[in-house]
């Protein structure tokens, strides 16, 4: 038996790169990915919040993927209160698509060494696959809690992910696009072309809204966020 497969990609998107994008097209097409789902972090738990609205963020992102059908913006989590949890993202998704459909969490080697901290990290698999891209020459975790949660979990077969539903971690390895959301940021703000590392779509939104002129909030946003709940 062979399940239909999504994945989610998270992030703050802050703003939306040629990385970003790159890597969840690579991902969605090497693991036969229905599509791939981009989430927006409306409120990141792990790190201040971007100066950015989330609604701007999302704005962005949505425009990037306009052309590519495989690639969907979800703004699940602007939609919620509180901190952006995956785990809750992960329990909302199980919950809409049944236990039928095999879902995907793809996160980067970094977050992976960091996943102790993350909610609820241990069940992550119940709801779904991790699936983390990694750089060529990758190290796992040799020891520790998060070393052996995944020596109970690991495979190496993207097959086995459409075998079941959630439960399993695969190592993907990816040639990733070493772009910095942090230096683009600093790049806008001081007037500096981004052009060919954010998507021309993303740009047109920047310039529009006047975003990441300055690293204070930006209340010109496209609305209120409170307007989506």
């Amino acid at each position: 038996m062979s399940l239909d497969a999504i994945g989610i990609f998270g992030g703050t998107f802050d703003p939306v790169h040629i990385g970003h994008l790159r890597t969840a097209l690579e991902l969605r097409e090497a693991l036969g990915l229905r599509r791939m789902l981009l989430i927006p972090s409306a409120r990141p738990p792990h790190r201040e919040q971007p100066s950015v609205s989330a609604l701007d963020r999302l704005a962005m992102l949505a425009a990037a993927v306009d052309d590519e059908p495989g690639l969907v913006a979800d703004g699940r989590e602007l939609r919620r209160g509180g901190p952006s949890y995956t785990i809750d993202t992960l329990a909302e998704l199980r919950a809409e698509v049944g236990s039928a459909t095999a879902l995907c969490l793809c996160v980067g080697m970094d977050a992976l060494v960091t996943l102790a901290t993350w909610r609820r990290w241990r069940e992550l698999t119940d709801f779904a696959h991790l699936v983390v891209a990694a750089r060529p020459g990758w190290q796992l975790p040799s020891r520790g809690e998060i070393a052996d949660w995944l020596a109970e979990r690991r495979c190496d077969a993207v097959s086995l992910l459409h075998g079941q539903s959630a439960g399993l971690v695969l190592i993907q390895t990816l040639t990733l696009l070493p772009v910095s959301a942090t230096q683009l940021r600093a790049d806008l703000a001081a007037g500096r072309s981004t052009r060919y590392l954010v998507p021309d779509a993303a740009l047109a939104h920047i310039r529009a809204h006047g975003l990441y002129r300055s690293a204070a909030p930006d209340h010109k946003s496209i609305q209120n966020e409170q307007d989506i709940r």
